[in-house]
């Protein structure tokens, strides 16, 4: 039994259409089904265009952001297991037996990792996803191919224990992959094709690339606050190289200044993270 969850703001010219692949795709599997979509305060025609189907509509009085309206979908959903997807055409849906096939092994999670042109997209996007990405590879200790996919499946009664550490806006699916990850759940990667959006993407790229930044240092702190600590205190170590490097072929005694204070505030980055991991073992023991 399926519950797909699905996000909807301003998207009257896509959802009709993935609505309808959804279903077909669904009714293929021969399983019980439901589909959620919640209308994150569209502006458009989108609750218009959802009232031609048999959906279960969730309505947000206006935006309140792509991981809240994901979390209120899965509140609202009767069946365990559950399977989100985007309303802009952009995930082959067809492709969800396969992630239901590999969920069904015992993993707690199945991702579509996306491939092709479309995911790769700009220049500009490109590094700045493998910023993010290293930083979560380290913080998890593994390989990740797709840090923010937005097609998974995954159990409802889980995911709910991470809600409180999970983002409600665009960075949810980061979100939520790291701290799977972070207490040893078992996690699937499927490559998958991704296509080009239907209608504008509301993502803003400095401004998201920014918040994602921040709840991955936040979810990464609060499961392993050592590796975070230790991450910055080896960005001080190479300042601090570099720093000696220009002392030493420049002549320069700044550069040797920089390098003893790059080093300095290493050890106390270091010592930091050390406090925090052992604050986080106390505060784990009285639980």
């Amino acid at each position: 039994m399926i519950s797909v969850v699905i996000a909807a703001y301003n998207e009257e010219d896509a959802v009709k259409g993935t609505i309808a692949r959804v279903q077909e795709v669904c009714e293929g599997m021969q399983l019980p089904f439901e589909i959620i979509v919640v209308d994150d305060g569209s502006t458009d025609a989108t609750v218009s265009v959802l009232k031609e189907f048999n959906v279960k509509i969730v309505h947000h009085p206006h935006n309140v952001g792509y991981g809240h309206s994901l979390k209120d979908g899965i509140r609202a959903a009767q069946y365990n297991t559950i399977v989100i997807t985007d309303a802009d055409l952009t995930y082959p849906f067809d492709r969800v037996p396969d992630l239901y096939k590999e969920y069904l092994k015992g993993f707690d999670m199945v991702v579509g990792a996306r491939m092709g042109e479309n995911y790769a997209e700009s220049a500009l996007k490109s590094p700045l996803r493998k910023i993010l990405r290293f930083i979560v590879e380290f913080t998890a200790g593994r390989k990740i191919p797709d840090i923010n996919s937005g097609l998974r499946i995954f159990e409802r009664d889980t995911v709910k224990f991470f809600f409180n550490l999970l983002c409600n806006g665009f960075s949810f699916t980061t979100s939520l992959t790291l701290g799977y990850m972070m207490v040893g759940k078992f996690v699937s990667y499927i490559p998958i094709s991704y296509d080009k959006r239907l209608g504008r993407s509301k993502v803003k790229l400095f401004r998201d690339s920014l918040r994602t930044l921040q709840y991955i240092l936040q979810v990464a702190t609060y499961y392993n606050p050592l590796k975070v600590f230790l991450l910055f205190s080896a960005l001080c170590v190479l300042s601090a190289c570099m720093g000696f490097m220009i002392s030493f072929v420049g002549h320069l005694r700044g550069g040797f200044f920089f390098g003893i204070g790059s080093l300095l505030i290493a050890l106390l980055v270091l010592c930091l993270g050390l406090f925090a991991d052992l604050l986080k073992q106390l505060l784990n023991k009285e639980r």
